[in-house]
C-alpha cells in the first residue's frame, strides 16, 4: 500500500464537478485579476473569521510582508517570532528590513514559549509574530499581555490554521492583525499560491489594500493621506477593470508590491472553504484514533492544550531513533514529512545573528525527533490501520 502525506487528488474527486464549474466560468468571463470572486471571497473569509478586514494576496509570505509594512515595522527594527517554524515567519521580518529575534519553544506543543519572550525584548522591538505551528494556536493571552506592557504589535502567523480555535476565538481575531496562507496542502488551499490579511484596523487594512497593488489607485491615495494625516477627497473611477485598464493604477502614491489572489484561485477558495470546518473535524477524528492506537507505543503523540481547538494541519509524531523510523515508513509506502530539521537560528542564512547551537534547546530537541504522518480527511480506516500498524510494527 502507498498512503501520500496528504492526497490533494482525493479532495479534488470529492468537489471536482463545482471545482470545474467555477474555473471555467472564470476562463470564460475573462477577467482575470480582482473582480467580483475576489472580494466575494475576502468578505466570506472575513466573515468565517469574525473580522472587519481580509485583504487577500499572492501567498502567505507576501501576506506577512505587507502585514508587517502596513504597521511601519522597517529597518532597524526588531521582531519577535518562533524558531521552530517554517522559514517564511523570518523571511518576512528579514524582508522587510528588520532582525528577526528568536525564542525557543514548549516541548509541549512545539509554539513559541511566552515566558522566555520578555527576556529579547530590547528598544528595537517592535512586534511579536506567534506561530500557529501545526494547526494549533500559541498562548496569545500570555502574548498579547507581553505586547500591552510593552506597546507591541502583534500579526499572528496563521499559515496553517484556517479554522482553528483559542478559548473560542478563531485564529486570525487574536492580535492586531494575522496572515494565512492557501498553498496547495493546507487546510483551505487554492490551486497555485495564495494568502490573505485579516484585521479589525481599518489603516491597517486600507495600508494593506495598497501595497498589494503598487500603492498605487485609490487606495494607494487613501494609504497616503493617512500616513501623512492629510484630509482630502478622494478620486475615483468607474473606468475600465483591473484585467484590462483602470487609469487610476498609474497614479502612485507608495513603493508598493504586485501581490494579489487570482480571480480563479479565489473562485476555487469559495467553493472550498463552506467545507472547511468539516475537513477539519476529519482530521481530528483521525489524530483521536492516533492518539489512542499509540498510547503504548514507542512514539510520542502530539499534546494539545485545553483551551485550544485545533486542525491538525500535520499530526506530529516524536520518536528516539527518527531516522530508522522513517526508513522503515518509506518501506512499507507510507510517506512521512520532517517539520522542521533545522531550527531557524541555527540557518546559515542568519548565521550573522550571533546564534549558535545550544541558544534554544527545545526547538533542537525536537528537530531531531519530530516527523508527521498523513492526518488528511479523505484517509480510509483501511489507509488508518495500515499506518498504525507500520509504526508498531
Amino acid at each position: 500500500m502507498n498512503i501520500p502525506l496528504i492526497d490533494l487528488k482525493a479532495q479534488y474527486k470529492s468537489i471536482s464537478e463545482d471545482l470545474d464549474r467555477v474555473t471555467k466560468e472564470v476562463l470564460s468571463s475573462a477577467n482575470y485579476i480582482m473582480g467580483k470572486n475576489v472580494t466575494e471571497f475576502e468578505m466570506e473569509f472575513a466573515e468565517y473569521i469574525g473580522v472587519k478586514h481580509a485583504i487577500s494576496v499572492g501567498n502567505g509570505t507576501d501576506a506577512l510582508v505587507i502585514a508587517l509594512k502596513s504597521l511601519g515595522i522597517g529597518n532597524g527594527d526588531e521582531v519577535i517570532t518562533s524558531t521552530f517554524t517554517y522559514f517564511a515567519s523570518a523571511e518576512a521580518i528579514s524582508a522587510v528590513g528588520a532582525t528577526p529575534v528568536f525564542v525557543d519553544v514548549e516541548k509541549e506543543t512545539f509554539n513559541i514559549d511566552p515566558t522566555k519572550i520578555e527576556e529579547k525584548i530590547t528598544d528595537k522591538t517592535k512586534a511579536i509574530i506567534p506561530v500557529h505551528i501545526f494547526g494549533q494556536c500559541a498562548k496569545m493571552d500570555e502574548i498579547n499581555e507581553i505586547a500591552k506592557k510593552h506597546n507591541l504589535k502583534i500579526v499572528e502567523d496563521a499559515a496553517q490554521a484556517s479554522g482553528a480555535k483559542y478559548k473560542g476565538k478563531r485564529a486570525g481575531t487574536l492580535g492586531d492583525a494575522a496572515c494565512f496562507s492557501f498553498f496547495p496542502t493546507k487546510n483551505l488551499s487554492c490551486a497555485g499560491d495564495g494568502g490573505i490579511i485579516v484585521t479589525n484596523d481599518d489603516g491597517i487594512a486600507t495600508i494593506a489594500r495598497a501595497l498589494r497593488t503598487h500603492g498605487s489607485g485609490e487606495n494607494g491615495q487613501k494609504a497616503y493621506n493617512l500616513l501623512n494625516n492629510i484630509k482630502e477627497e478622494i478620486e475615483t473611477s468607474k473606468e475600465g477593470d483591473d484585467t484590462v485598464y483602470n487609469p487610476l493604477k498609474y497614479y502612485n502614491y507608495l513603493i508598493g508590491y504586485n501581490s494579489r489572489l487570482d480571480a480563479i484561485q479565489a473562485a476555487i477558495l469559495k467553493v472550498k472553504l463552506p467545507y472547511l470546518d468539516k475537513w477539519n473535524a476529519g482530521r481530528r477524528r483521525i489524530a483521536k484514533i492516533y492518539d489512542e492506537k499509540f498510547k503504548d507505543s514507542n512514539v510520542v503523540t502530539p499534546i494539545i492544550a485545553e483551551e485550544n481547538e485545533t486542525i491538525y494541519h500535520q499530526y506530529v509524531l516524536q520518536c528516539d531513533d527518527r531516522d530508522a523510523m522513517l526508513v522503515k515508513l518509506k518501506e512499507k509506502g507510507v510517506a512521512t514529512g520532517v517539520y522542521y530539521p533545522v531550527p531557524l537560528h541555527l540557518q546559515k542564512v542568519y548565521k550573522d545573528l550571533g546564534y549558535k547551537e545550544g541558544d534554544m534547546p527545545i526547538a533542537e530537541y525536537l528537530s531531531h525527533r519530530t516527523f508527521a504522518i498523513p492526518v488528511y480527511p479523505e484517509l480510509t480506516e483501511e489507509e488508518i490501520n495500515y499506518i498504525v500498524e507500520s509504526i508498531q510494527a
